[in-house]
């Protein structure tokens, strides 16, 4: 399975992800995500910061509409039933795991760090943990590779065909 295409991120995207998240992003790699406007939506973290932490989140939720969006699906039980879900279907079980192979292939491009080596991010591959994760590496690697992902984006009240951000741009890349 090929990698994410990761576009850079200019400073015009540093500004964004700043004002997303109330704090300057650390160890970005490139932008793996884009609002329909052009904003950053996900963002490719290095595997280790640049002050040495190991950093198993590769693909990090920075919209705030998204964000929102999985932080209220998280406050209501869809994380254990998405888990039981998983646990009880076959397939989903395995399309879950190949998902987390997948995401440590793509982290693995930038680097390898044992510290965090056969960790991936949102609980993968055996539990539901962070839906945040699980939407950031769906929207990052697109439609199919994340099965648990995908659920939480259609089951959260934010979409990636609409814009929602305060101030949009033109799109870049």
């Amino acid at each position: 399975m090929p990698h994410p295409t990761l576009t850079p991120a200019t400073d015009a995207d540093h500004d964004t992800m700043r004002a997303q998240l109330g704090r300057p992003m650390r160890g970005v790699v490139g932008i793996a995500a884009r609002c329909v406007c052009g904003n950053p939506t996900v963002v490719a973290t290095e595997p280790r910061l640049p002050d040495g932490t190991p950093f198993p989140t590769f693909y990090y939720l920075t919209h705030p509409g998204a964000t929102a969006a999985m932080s209220a699906l998280e406050a209501t039980q869809v994380m254990r039933e998405l888990t039981e879900l998983l646990e009880g279907d076959e397939d989903v079980a395995s399309q879950y795991a190949s998902a987390h192979a997948a995401y440590l292939s793509d982290r693995a491009v930038h680097g390898e760090v044992p510290e965090i080596e056969g960790i991936s991010a949102g609980g993968m591959p055996t539990r539901v943990k962070c839906l945040h994760a699980l939407a950031a590496h769906s929207l990052a690697a697109g439609p199919g590779v994340n099965p648990i992902g995908d659920l939480a984006l259609a089951r959260g009240t934010w979409s990636p065909e609409r814009c929602t951000c305060a101030e949009p741009r033109e799109a870049t890349g």
